[in-house]
């Protein structure tokens, strides 16, 4: 960890920005929020509610040129994220980019030059592999738990019909359900595992207005079947099983911990036993920050730009089987 803090700017005063990201940088151990790029000073105001202190720059790139910025927090619509994370590191600045970074697994490929060129950190927003839950979870299945794992299920729903105006439901702004929570769904299966999908058996897409809204997945991992869905027109619902010839393991609020629920897994083993454990309270976008902040310094990052590359292509590889609408 560095020294002196971390002197954090956000480009753009989204509404994740102000509820999450924002107060988590200001909470954050080694960092500091210190300015806001945002076209208007009323959307400024409740973030200065909590950090009084904080610059507010008018347009992004002077933001960027802000020599009192040590590292950038990207919260822009999809689209925008690849153009904005490049800028940033051309501008010196450390860049964790809200996800998906990229919209296409070969737009990762000009970030990582970038990083290695310049020897920035940067990396994508992905916030649980920091949450406990999830470390937990790796250690069981890799540490053979629940014996030889065969098949694995995810699910990630919310209905977001009524909000036309939601990026998301937008594709000029890189809308779409497996862009947006298709990154969980894959990317908390890969983590844990360690494995790479082998081949899509099955992708059924449904979309509308452009973007996809509903997807089921069928898919071959090296040593497991996988089956997932992720959708924005179903009641909300979240949750991951792992399942080996010794036992299973079922994340119950695996993605929105705090907000959809409490932190908590089974494991239930031969002879019916069950373990129950639980997070209450854990802020993974805060050990997020302080895990970011401890890479600056040299320190290995759970999902660096590789992994969250390998994300990516299976949602493209998902895109191709079921048909990109």
């Amino acid at each position: 960890m560095m020294s002196e803090p971390i002197r954090w700017g956000v480009l753009g005063a989204s509404k994740f920005a102000l509820g999450a990201m924002a107060r988590a940088i200001h909470s954050a151990e080694g960092s500091e929020l210190a300015a806001l790029a945002t076209s208007s000073e009323d959307k400024a105001a409740p973030f200065r509610a909590f950090q009084p202190r904080l610059r507010v720059h008018l347009d992004y790139q002077a933001l960027l040129d802000d020599p009192e910025v040590d590292a950038v927090y990207i919260p822009l619509p999809n689209a925008m994220h690849v153009e904005w994370t490049l800028k940033a590191l051309d501008a010196g600045k450390h860049v964790l980019c809200e996800k998906p970074l990229a919209m296409k697994a070969e737009a990762f490929d000009a970030v990582i030059a970038k990083r290695d060129a310049t020897g920035l950190m940067a990396a994508e927003a992905y916030m649980i592999v920091h949450h406990p839950q999830w470390i937990r979870a790796k250690e069981l299945v890799q540490g053979g738990a629940i014996g030889e794992l065969r098949h694995v299920e995810a699910a990630f729903s919310f209905n977001n019909a009524a909000a036309t105006d939601n990026i998301r439901n937008r594709p000029e702004t890189g809308g779409g359900g497996l862009p947006d929570i298709g990154v969980y769904a894959f990317g908390s299966v890969r983590f844990v595992t360690g494995q790479e999908p082998q081949e899509i058996r099955h992708a059924n897409i449904r979309y509308e207005n452009g973007v996809d809204v509903y997807a089921q997945v069928a898919a071959r991992f090296e040593s497991f079947e996988y089956a997932g869905m992720v959708s924005m027109r179903l009641h909300p619902r979240q949750e991951v099983t792992f399942h080996g010839d010794k036992g299973v393991l079922k994340m119950l609020c695996p993605f929105n911990a705090n907000s959809f629920g409490q932190a908590e897994m089974t494991l239930e083993t031969e002879g019916m036993r069950v373990v129950h454990e639980r997070w209450p309270g854990i802020d993974h976008y805060k050990l997020q920050v302080e895990a970011f902040g401890a890479a600056i310094g040299g320190a290995a990052y759970a999902c660096p730009l590789e992994f969250s590359r390998g994300t990516q292509a299976m949602i493209d590889m998902v895109y191709a089987k079921g048909g990109n609408g």
